[in-house]
């Protein structure tokens, strides 16, 4: 099962052909607004197998959750397409 990271705009432009492949082929998708991963898209039958995991899986789901986190750093200000920079008072 991959995990494909996508805009919100290409979700709600290809949103049936987004679910065809996670219902055909177990796909996930991340999708990120304004530069944010915010929402994971997976199937209900993929759901379903987490909901029942063992550790093991749950270990597996944390570290992808951990990989597209976001991470600012002290200092940093994020403008409205999600890009951060770096603040400097004057």
């Amino acid at each position: 099962m991959a995990t494909k990271t996508i805009s919100s705009t290409i979700a709600q432009n290809n949103f049936g052909r987004i679910l065809d492949d996670v219902i055909q082929n177990d796909s996930r998708y991340v999708i990120k607004r304004r530069g944010s991963s915010q929402v994971i898209l997976l199937s209900l039958s993929d759901f379903e197998r987490l909901l029942a995991a063992d550790d093991h899986e749950r270990s597996a789901v944390g570290r992808l959750l951990r990989e597209i986190a976001p991470v600012y750093r002290l200092g940093e200000t994020v403008d409205e397409q999600g890009n951060t920079h770096e603040h400097r008072p004057a």
